[in-house]
């Protein structure tokens, strides 16, 4: 079957067909882009007009329409260049993921301006270092972040004036700041955008990478790269949908069509990072969807929503489905309307792949790697394809050249295991006032992702893991991901992290962090015996932690393994 997939996939691109490709300089550096690429991500928003009044965005008990949501950008959109904001300026959005998120954020990149997703986890020392780093004209931001920025306003001043609108509080507003409602009037909106020139290769958005030590950086997106991510989701989906079509009429196996719904998606991330931003707010407008907003993440307010909205596509991180299927309200919950389960931000551990497959329903397992350096996607696999891979992050994008290379930089074959690098429009520029990161992150226009991944016959790449997200254990390499992915086959998991333990004799040993599912009674003698047939005796984890709590996890859904490790070791 996975012949097909990939004889589908070669149709898709072959000249004259949607897909297909052609060779530009971007950057100065020849690369592969799609003949038929829109020129801007304006392009895009402004097609999604022909939506009207299908519902577009959900928040609670609210609901916007395509044409409201056209309106009332519009409106900001003026508003933005009265303050004088100008193609190549910024403005900064902060704030949870309430529907002014997403329409700040249009109106922004539709005159040209670089919208700064701004992490609404930040602290206020933080908060002033990302708008120091980026200078923002304009800062829209909800009445949490207000409270942040009303502490570090005052200095960040002292570089130049940072315009403040406030959404959802009657809170106390620094000097000559305004409330959306008093500056935003859809019913009284111009019937344009304002008119500008868009570069596709200038800054569209900034976002902070989710590093979890140190000052992150803002990685630099463009209006191309973010057209082309749109594009490889809109292939991946399209060339897995018509394979395995042709694999169901064939006869090879039996396919259960979801219901029949209108096209939406929950967004349970946040949309100041790729995965909500990127890979679901951009392609999901595109097709007209509605959009499910939530407060905050919730398994069983999700399940609710999931019900009352009838959403067809779930994409958040691996965690969240996991917390879905596990949800007591699971098995009672309608949820027929689900087509796709999964996402991004870490891998789907194998056990994950086959429990979707096997949920209720006709919803079947997706995913896609990427890195926020390249807007998005760079593999994906999904509906029938991936239960034949599971351990793959699926093919990579067309218009990726790859390399895997070895500790020296010397490419390796294809089978053998490496650092995964990746050419091609959609990585980013760079990273904001940072020159030499930029140059030492991307080299000749190869960005290096930092994953030891290895490609197999089939062209999926296989993430081993992240090259810092490893154990040395007296010599041998322990790779935590493989280590997790046997661990959650046990049943009891909910949660687990692995990471390196100092270790007098080896150097490091293996360690993990446990929150169990309820109820459960699983000790480290259990779990050692469930790793036993599985795993190499020298990676089964020598330390074990069983947490009473989920395990902390940054903004993104990703485990704090150094603020375990140090928690778990103090002393």
């Amino acid at each position: 079957m996975i012949d097909a997939l990939n004889a589908t996939w070669d149709a898709m691109i072959a000249e004259g067909q949607p897909f297909a490709m052609t060779e530009t300089e971007v950057r100065g550096i020849p690369m592969r882009v799609f003949t038929s690429a829109p020129p801007d991500m304006r392009f895009i928003w402004e097609m999604s007009a022909g939506h009207g009044d299908k519902p577009y965005l959900v928040f609670e008990d609210e609901e916007m329409s395509y044409g409201e949501a056209h309106a009332t950008v519009r409106s900001l959109a003026a508003y933005l260049v009265e303050q004088g904001v100008q193609p190549g300026d910024r403005v900064a959005i902060a704030m949870r993921n309430y529907p002014e998120w997403a329409l700040s954020y249009w109106a922004t990149i539709c005159i040209g301006a670089a919208a700064v997703g701004v992490n609404a986890w930040w602290t206020p020392a933080e908060l002033e270092y990302g708008l120091s780093d980026s200078r923002p004209k304009v800062v829209i931001c909800d009445g949490e972040r207000l409270e942040r920025l009303n502490e570090v306003i005052g200095g960040l001043r002292e570089g130049g004036d940072m315009h403040v609108v406030s959404v959802r509080t009657n809170g106390e507003l620094p000097s000559g700041g305004v409330r959306w409602a008093d500056v935003v009037d859809a019913d009284n909106a111009p019937a344009e955008l304002p008119a500008v020139e868009i570069d596709p290769d200038e800054d569209m958005c900034i976002f902070y990478t989710s590093g979890t030590t140190g000052f992150p950086k803002g990685a630099q997106l463009t209006h191309r790269g973010s057209v082309h991510n749109l594009m490889h989701m809109a292939f991946a989906n399209a060339a897995a949908g018509a394979a395995a079509a042709a694999v169901a009429e064939s006869g090879a196996v039996e396919i259960e069509p979801p219901k029949e719904v209108p096209p939406s998606a929950m967004v349970p991330t946040p949309l100041f990072h790729v995965t909500a931003n990127n890979c679901v707010l951009h392609p999901l407008t595109f097709l007209g969807a509605k959009l499910v907003l939530m407060h905050k993440w919730d398994p069983g307010r999700a399940l609710e929503l999931i019900e009352r909205e009838q959403v067809a596509t779930f994409t958040g991180v691996p965690t969240m489905s996991r917390e879905l299927l596990l949800h007591p309200d699971w098995e009672t919950r309608d949820t027929s309307s689900l087509g796709s389960m999964g996402g991004g931000g870490a891998a789907l551990q194998p056990d994950l792949v086959e429990k979707i497959s096997k949920a209720k329903g006709a919803v079947q397992p997706s995913t896609g790697y990427g890195l926020t350096e390249t807007h998005g996607i760079i593999t994906a696999v999904g509906n029938i394809f991936f239960n034949l891979k599971p351990t793959s992050a699926g093919r990579i994008m067309p218009t990726f050249d790859y390399k895997v290379v070895d500790e020296d930089g010397n490419p390796v074959p294809d089978g053998e295991r490496g650092e995964f690098c990746v050419k091609g429009p959609a990585v980013v520029k760079g990273y904001l006032n940072r020159p030499e990161a930029t140059a030492e992150a991307i080299v000749d226009g190869y960005f290096s992702t930092g994953d030891i991944v290895y490609v197999d016959d089939d062209g999926f790449v296989h993430i081993v893991d992240r090259a810092k997200d490893m154990v040395l254990r007296g010599g041998e390499n322990v790779y935590c991901a493989e280590v997790e992915a046997a661990i959650y086959e046990h049943p009891d998991i909910a949660e687990a992290a692995v990471f390196g333990v100092e270790d007098e004799r080896l150097g490091e040993a293996v360690g993990v962090a446990i929150h169990l599912v309820s109820e459960s009674t699983l000790d480290q003698a259990g779990l050692t015996a469930h790793l036993e047939p599985l795993l190499a005796k020298f990676k089964i984890p020598e330390h074990v932690w069983f947490l009473d709590e989920p395990l902390p996890q940054n903004a993104n859904g990703k485990f704090l393994k150094r603020q375990l490790r140090e928690s778990l070791t103090a002393g």
